[in-house]
Formats: structure tokens, sequence, C-alpha cells
């Protein structure tokens, strides 16, 4: 059974909204077969673009990203939920739609009401 907090994220698949200053948010977000990978079932796409169309905030699962490095003593996150943030790649942990919904528009004010990447 798919609670409201489900559907409200379901509902947002292919919506761009246009921000203040230039910024525009797109979500991309598809109801999957639950995996290691994707536990939850959801596979979701959130992005923050400036006005020149630079991706500079992204909340998703697409694909699976080694946050270890180098240092071959730390395992490999089986799920593969995360943050872009510019250049970097940063662990996410997805506990709720509602909670990821509630973090990336957190993150994504802050840029936008902060003047940063302009």
């Amino acid at each position: 059974m798919i609670d409201n907090e489900l559907n409200c994220l379901l509902d947002l698949d292919r919506e761009t909204f246009h921000m203040e200053r230039g910024f525009w948010v797109k979500f991309d977000v598809r109801q999957v077969e639950s995996s290691r990978q994707i536990p939850h079932g959801i596979r979701y796409s959130a992005s923050l673009h400036d006005s020149r169309n630079r991706r500079i905030l992204g909340f998703d699962n697409a694909h699976g990203y080694d946050f270890g490095g180098r240092n071959r003593y730390r395992a490999r996150k089986v799920t593969w939920d995360h943050i872009h943030r510019e250049d970097r790649v940063e662990e996410y942990e997805f506990a709720s739609a509602a909670q990821l919904l509630e973090d990336f528009w957190r993150e994504a004010r802050e840029i936008i009401d902060g003047g940063k990447n302009e």
C-alpha cells in the first residue's frame, strides 16, 4: 500500500518548478521493484539548477557510488541514495518520502535565498 507521503513524491514525477533569480528545480520519480540498492522501491532524482542550467544540488539514487575512495577498509555503501553538491558527492540515508522532500527543499532554499552559485 502506498501512503500519502509517497503519493506526494510520486506526483512530482517530471515536474519542473521555476524559482526566483533564475533557479529551477526538476523531479524525476517512479516506483520500481525493491532491491538491495533501492530498498524503499522509489527511484528518484530531485535537482536544483542555476540560471546557466548547471546542476548545483541533486538528491538521487540513479546509480551506486563508492564513498570509500582509496580506503580499502571502508565498505561500499549498499544503497544508492546520495547527494550531489556541485562537484562533490555525499552519502544520504533515505528515511521516508516526506523526509527526502524536506531535506531537498531545505537545502535548495538555502542556496536560492543565500545567493550561492549565481
